[in-house]
């Protein structure tokens, strides 16, 4: 379901009710700065959280506010990685799951700390996401690392890179994933981080 109105069933009488899954989007990787003599890795960005519930159809209004949760950007070349949107069902919002953090540049005076997943709430089951682990740094002949993308409960993030293959982070390939964290290695170019994946919002209908 995309960001819109979800509108109730002329033929949904008072026994029926529906069951919403509402997933929060990813965040995007962080990149890595060049500095010379190290190698250095961006925190990848964290998985979105989950709700589920059902809800009877008394409880539902004609219509419904759908909201689904964006993507979250890649970090640039030495750059933050952005937040993954909020995904939600509901005018007044009966269950949401807030999307997964941006992971932290790999700065050239500064460590990237890891990024914390989205959650879900409201929901008879509420999960959250998978957080990630900070980037690696090293000398320049070390093993300095990007973290790699942090899952969602429905889908695994995108790969991290080694100053070995020094690169931007991969974006995120299963839904509402977290993006991997870019690497550089000695001196080299500044790396971006992978784009987070959008979140989703599902309906079953039973009547």
């Amino acid at each position: 379901t995309s960001t819109g109105t979800w509108t109730k069933s002329s033929d949904m009488d008072s026994t029926g009710f529906i069951v919403v899954t509402v997933v929060g989007g990813g965040g995007g990787g962080g990149g890595a700065a060049t500095l010379s003599g190290s190698s250095r890795g961006g925190a990848g960005g964290a998985g979105g959280g989950m709700a589920i519930e059902r809800i009877a159809a008394s409880s539902l209004g004609a219509t419904e506010t759908v909201t689904v949760g964006a993507a979250g950007a890649a970090g640039a070349a030495d750059g933050n990685g952005g937040a993954g949107g909020t995904s939600s069902f509901g005018t007044s919002a009966f269950l949401s799951a807030t999307g997964g953090n941006g992971g932290t540049k790999a700065a050239s005076s500064t460590s990237p700390s890891g990024a914390t997943a989205g959650v879900g709430s409201g929901g008879d089951v509420n999960l959250a996401g998978c957080s990630t682990a900070p980037g690696y740094e090293g000398s320049a002949d070390d093993k300095g690392m990007g973290s790699p993308g942090g899952c969602s409960p429905l889908g695994g993030g995108g790969r991290s890179k080694s100053n070995l293959n020094s690169g931007d982070g991969v974006a995120a390939a299963g839904l509402a994933g977290g993006g991997g964290g870019g690497a550089t290695s000695d001196a080299s170019t500044a790396r971006a981080g992978g784009a987070g994946t959008a979140g989703l919002v599902i309906v079953y209908n039973y009547y």
